[in-house]
């Protein structure tokens, strides 16, 4: 095994270097799955047929919750990463569980969001427009829910393990994944949410 002692802990060895490149490809792929949702938002949009437009079932006060919490969360992982570079395991399994905590409030917030679009009768087969949007917003929530169960398995191998090569590169690499979900946020709080409610 080769060490590189000048690296961060999770680039240490060859082999962390080809798994964070490795997952770099894999977000490629994200990205094009994402795209694929936007595009199809796009052109179904104003598709509503006799159920409502975005205008009509958006509500401000949710979407600023999830956006800050996603937001924060993001920082606070940011902040779990530094800390597991300086070696400071305790603080960095603070900082990620913390993150996740948000996670779990920005899941709450959107269950409620789903259910209040259904109790409006905003359901997936009321229009076009209403299923891509609840197909576009599922799909985020579900890649928050595999990131939460993820993130619980990486605290969980930090505290059986501690900091090592292995478990800071597995960190790491959930840190990309995590300030992944909060970029699609931005773009969907921007170009679905904003852009709706105008």
């Amino acid at each position: 095994m080769n060490i590189d002692h000048s690296l961060p802990l999770e680039y240490k060895t060859d082999q962390n270097k080809l798994n964070i490149l490795g997952f770099w490809i894999f977000l490629g792929a994200e990205i094009m799955l994402f795209a694929t949702l936007f595009a199809t938002y796009f052109t179904l949009v104003d598709r509503t047929g006799s159920g409502p437009a975005g205008a009509e079932i958006f509500e401000i006060t949710p979407v600023l919750i999830e956006t800050l919490v996603l937001l924060t969360s993001s920082f606070t992982i940011g902040l779990g990463v530094h800390a597991m570079r300086l070696g400071r395991k305790n603080a960095m399994l603070t900082f990620f569980t913390i993150t996740l905590l948000l996670g779990l409030t920005f899941l709450g917030v959107e269950i409620y969001e789903f259910t209040h679009y259904v109790h409006i009768g905003a359901g997936l087969q009321t229009s076009a427009f209403t299923a891509i949007l609840l197909t576009t917003l599922g799909t985020h929530g579900a890649h928050v829910t595999i990131g939460l169960f993820w993130g619980l398995f990486i605290i969980l191998q930090v505290k059986k393990r501690g900091l090592t090569p292995e478990t800071a590169n597995k960190s790491f690499i959930f840190s990309l994944y995590w300030h992944f979900l909060d970029v699609v946020w931005i773009f969907i709080f921007s170009f679905i949410y904003l852009k709706g409610m105008m």
